[in-house]
């Protein structure tokens, strides 16, 4: 059949059209928009333009009236740096904080690769945030120091103190070897206040992490972020594991950089996987997502992740470790179950959650991959409205935790009023 001009002219626009569709479908798989009831707002794309993500951050943030946004985003798919630059640029108004993960919770469950932003509205989120620097140099004094101060910020801005309605959030350096010292001093400035946090991560690269906070891209830092509201909100944790009788004793380390060297007198590696059943040669971060060990404190036990494996047969861990501590094996129980239930209490508590921030251990996802419950796991954070990130550890209340999940829930706002 011969091609007459009209013919061709309709099979331009033909075409024209389909590329314009398709462009707008993949628009809508880079990025979305999810508000909630509390007045919360969450963003995400998986596009690597900074540019265009915080122009459309700075449209959302006028659209709610936000003053303070949490961002959370892979290192693999944008910089630090350009990602801060991009919103002095385009958002020179919004405060923020926020830092690299190592997987993110968006609105469609566990996910890689991505760029989340959580804008909170001023009508219901008052917020002050600081940023503590040189951690490695920072005494515990120095970051109580810092909390008082960040406590006066938002009693000025609100006219008074109401510890009742307010929590912390911290991100640390996940790389930093000081989470334990900086929980602890934040805690203790806090007083009643709850704190939860998570540790930066570098999607499991184990080289560098980042912080950004209000035109700042730093590392071995913390980032503190003060919030008073008055939607009802409850914080929790939940792991799913319990000890073993089967002992590890710290008979030989380096505190400063978290390694043992020894285990019950014998080298670490060969000791730890004669315990979990495997041999040395087989240890992968899959083996220490699927074996944790836990520390007795206070009556409770809490997990101590192990982080990989050297050459010489000790083992990084991902919390402080010293000589004589006592570690126990651990044996794992359903997290589907595990997390199902502390989700269900959560729901009792507040009468229905609207959304949950929550810092989810980069390990429990390797262990949910591993045990092939990946995507139940994923689809329940999906259910109840968490969003998040994957961390290098995490923060409760005075305590540095891994493979755990810990998470602030928040109530819908007619609850509140």
């Amino acid at each position: 059949m011969t091609s007459t001009p009209a013919r061709r002219g309709a099979q331009k626009r033909a075409a024209h059209k389909k590329r314009a569709s398709e462009e707008r479908r993949k628009k809508s798989l880079a990025s979305s928009r999810t508000r909630y009831a509390c007045g919360l707002s969450v963003l995400t794309t998986d596009e690597p333009d900074a540019d265009a993500f915080t122009r459309t951050i700075a449209a959302e943030a006028a659209a709610i009236d936000a003053g303070f946004a949490l961002l959370f985003f892979s290192q693999s798919l944008v910089d630090a740096a350009a990602l801060s630059n991009a919103l002095k640029i385009n958002a020179p108004a919004l405060a923020y904080a926020g830092c690299s993960t190592a997987g993110e919770i968006t609105p469609r469950g566990l996910e890689e690769g991505q760029i989340l932003a959580l804008l909170l509205p001023s009508a219901s989120f008052s917020v002050a945030s600081t940023m503590v620097d040189n951690l490695s140099s920072s005494g515990m004094d120095k970051i109580t120091d810092e909390v008082g101060a960040l406590r006066r910020s938002l009693q000025g801005r609100i006219g008074y103190e109401r510890t009742n309605t307010t929590f912390a959030l911290c991100f640390i350096d996940g790389l930093s070897y000081a989470e334990e010292a900086v929980t602890s001093a934040i805690h203790w400035g806090l007083d009643d206040i709850p704190l939860i946090g998570g540790s930066a991560g570098d999607d499991l690269k184990f080289e560098t992490t980042r912080l950004i906070s209000n035109g700042r891209v730093t590392s071995d830092s913390a980032i503190i972020v003060l919030i008073t509201t008055e939607i009802p909100f409850h914080v929790f944790k939940t792991d799913n594991f319990v000890p073993t009788d089967q002992k590890l004793v710290v008979t030989a380390s380096d505190p400063d950089h978290r390694t043992v060297r020894e285990f019950n007198a014998t080298n670490a590696a060969e000791e730890y996987a004669a315990s979990v059943g495997v041999i040395p040669q087989m240890l992968t971060p899959l083996s220490f997502a699927s074996h944790p060990v836990v520390v007795k404190v206070g009556g409770e036990f809490y997990c101590r992740s192990i982080q990989k494996m050297h050459a010489d047969g000790s083992l990084s861990f991902f919390c402080a470790i010293d000589d004589g501590v006592v570690l126990s094996i651990a044996q794992p129980k359903g997290m589907v179950e595990s997390t199902r239930a502390a989700l269900k209490d959560v729901e009792d508590r507040l009468g229905g959650i609207d959304m949950i921030l929550g810092f989810d251990c980069v390990l429990r996802r390797l262990d949910a991959r591993n045990r092939q419950v990946f995507r139940e796991i994923s689809e329940l954070y999906k259910v109840n409205n968490v969003i998040g990130f994957g961390t290098y550890g995490e923060q409760y209340r005075s305590m540095h935790l891994n493979q755990t999940f810990t998470g602030i829930a928040f109530g819908e706002r007619q609850a509140a009023e």
